[in-house]
C-alpha cells in the first residue's frame, strides 16, 4: 500500500502519538520544507484520542471518542467539508496475557472505530488498524470486507514474533449499497451469527462453504533483519561507550503519574494521598 496522494489522514487512538509523527515526517514535512509548495498543498493530520498528546508539526489533536458522532463532525470540520484519504489505528486495550480474551476486546475496538470510518472516510480510502490474530480472525475479516475490497492482515518486522500483533490493511473503502451509518451494528451482527438475527455466538467456527475464506496474510522483512525476540549488543559510538539519549517528549499523563506520587509521599510520611497534587 503506497500513501502517494495523500492529503487528509485521521489518526484513531493516538496518544502518545508515535503514529502522528510518522505520518507528519512522511506526509507534512516534505510538502512544507519543499520550495515550491503553498499552504494549500499542506496535507492535514487530524489525531484522536482521549488522552493528551505533546504537540506534533502539522498535526491537529482532538481530544474526542472515537465512537462518537460529534468527533467525526469535527475531523470533517477541520478538513473543510471533505472526507479522509487515510485513516490508521493503532489502538488497543490493556493486555491479559489471556489470547482468546484480548482478540475479542481488540476487534471490538476495531469494530467501534469503525463507527466513525464510516463516517469519516471517502469512498476509494485506506484504513490501517493494530488486530490480535487467533482463531476468529477470519470473522472480523468478513466484517472489514463488508466495507473494503481489498483487506490484507500484515506482520511488519518491528513486530515481535512471539506476538499476536498483526495489522489489518483495508484499501479502496465500499460500504454496502443503501449502506447507512446508524445501521453498522446491525449489519456486522448479520455476518457474526450463524442466522444472522439472534444467534450472535461472537465465534467464526461457524463459518462454512464461501464464507470460510481464505485470509491473505503478508510478513512483512526478511531473514537478514533484526530478530525482534533476540537481545543485540549496544552500538558503540566513535569513542567506544554507548550514549544514552534522554526521551525526546517524556509522558505528560502517564497513567502510572499517581503510583509515582504516593510512593514519594510514603517515603516522606505522607498519609493524605487524597489531597496529593499531580501536577508536575
Amino acid at each position: 500500500m503506497t500513501i502517494e496522494g495523500v492529503k487528509r489522514v485521521v489518526d484513531l487512538c493516538a496518544a502518545p502519538g508515535s503514529w502522528s509523527q510518522v505520518l507528519s515526517r512522511k506526509l507534512y514535512l516534505p510538502v512544507k520544507l519543499s520550495p515550491d509548495s503553498k499552504d494549500s498543498d499542506l496535507p492535514l493530520i487530524v489525531a484522536i484520542d482521549l488522552q493528551p498528546m505533546a504537540p506534533i508539526e502539522g498535526v491537529i489533536q482532538v481530544q474526542g471518542d472515537i465512537t462518537n458522532a460529534r468527533t467525526a463532525e469535527v475531523v470533517i470540520r477541520h478538513f473543510d467539508g471533505c472526507k479522509a484519504d487515510l485513516v490508521v489505528c493503532d489502538g488497543a486495550p490493556d493486555v491479559t496475557g489471556l489470547h482468546d480474551m484480548d482478540e475479542f476486546v481488540q476487534s471490538q475496538l476495531i469494530l467501534a472505530g469503525l463507527t466513525i470510518v464510516t463516517h469519516i472516510l471517502k469512498e476509494g480510502g485506506k484504513f490501517i488498524a493494530k488486530i490480535f490474530r487467533g482463531k476468529d480472525t477470519s470473522l472480523l475479516y468478513c466484517q472489514l470486507k463488508l466495507f473494503f475490497t481489498d483487506v490484507t492482515f500484515a506482520k511488519p518486522k518491528s513486530s515481535r514474533n512471539s506476538s499476536i500483533e498483526a495489522f489489518a490493511v483495508c484499501e479502496n473503502y465500499s460500504p454496502p449499497e443503501g449502506f447507512n451509518e446508524r445501521d453498522l451494528y446491525r449489519l456486522l451482527e448479520k455476518v457474526g451469527s450463524p442466522s444472522g438475527v439472534d444467534d450472535l455466538d461472537c465465534s467464526s467456527g461457524w463459518l462454512e462453504g464461501p464464507n470460510k475464506v481464505y485470509i491473505p496474510f503478508l510478513a512483512c522483512g526478511d531473514l537478514s533483519g533484526y530478530d525482534s525476540d533476540r537481545s543485540y549488543p549496544l552500538p558503540k559510538s566513535a569513542e567506544g561507550t554507548y550514549q544514552i539519549l534522554d526521551p525526546v517528549q517524556p509522558p505528560i499523563a502517564p497513567p502510572y503519574k499517581r503510583a509515582l506520587e504516593m510512593k514519594k509521599a510514603s517515603s516522606q510520611g505522607i498519609r493524605d494521598f487524597d489531597k496529593l497534587s499531580l501536577d508536575p
